[in-house]
């Protein structure tokens, strides 16, 4: 006997678990520095701005799964130690380039 799907919904509901798609801020990713000495392998310097949920498709792999815990974060009303609340600032892993990126909520 399998237990797959147990506990996937509510008792008596059919509603997706999760915040609606809408409901959620957006954020906004910004390079704001670079602390290595060789270029960007994908081509992202300081100055280059993306919609998270629009735009990651146009970012780097690497620094969207370094950044998308902290995103996560924001997105659900928690805060990152050592971060002004609503930003969260995390560098890629590429370790001759080391872009540093701003993760922000995006109030409209």
């Amino acid at each position: 006997m399998s237990n797959a799907g147990e506990g996937v919904r509510p008792a008596g509901g059919n509603k997706p678990l999760g915040a609606p798609r809408g409901k959620r801020p957006r954020i906004r990713v910004s390079c704001v520095d670079q602390l290595g000495a060789c270029r960007c392998h994908h081509g992202h310097k300081p100055g280059d701005v993306f919609d998270f949920d629009r735009d990651r498709g146009k970012m780097c792999a690497m620094a969207c799964h370094v950044g998308f815990p902290y995103i996560d974060i924001l997105r659900y009303g928690g805060t990152v130690p050592g971060n002004e609340p609503g930003t969260a600032k995390f560098c890629c892993p590429e370790v001759d380039t080391l872009n540093v990126w701003l993760a922000e909520i995006v109030d409209e």
